[in-house]
């Protein structure tokens, strides 16, 4: 079992930058892909970054590319998301998810691809 729990989230202006941390307990966490998907009001849940269990590599939605990055470090059990550039429509609940993958590199991007999710932190934007 792996417990995730977001912080970080808040109330910025559009242009701005926030930074969104995840707190991993439970298991050997390099064995996790991780990653973030947010859902905003009356919409469906939707991917935005995802990160390898080794951090080595990457993968983002088309909309939040060159504004988001995620990294992670393994030994605080810790995923991030560091969103420059907010826009309005950034604003949502923004979730933390792991998916168990061993040794693999994979970085899976749809939520059927991530086993534990957190409970979420609310990131509005300002316009």
């Amino acid at each position: 079992q792996v417990q995730l729990v977001e912080s970080g989230g808040g109330l910025v202006k559009a242009g701005d930058s926030l930074s969104l941390s995840c707190a991993a307990s439970g298991r050997t966490f390099s064995n996790y892909a991780m990653g973030w998907f947010r859902q905003a009001p009356g919409k469906e849940r939707e991917f935005v970054s995802a990160i390898s269990g080794s951090g080595g590599g990457t993968y983002n939605a088309y909309s939040v590319k060159g504004r988001f990055t995620i990294s992670r470090d393994n030994a605080k059990n810790t995923v991030y998301l560091q969103m420059n550039s907010l826009k309005p429509e950034d604003t949502a609940v923004y979730y933390c998810a792991a998916g168990y993958y061993g040794s693999y590199s994979f970085i899976p991007h749809t939520a059927d691809g991530f086993t534990y999710w957190g409970k979420g932190t609310l990131v509005t934007v300002s316009s």
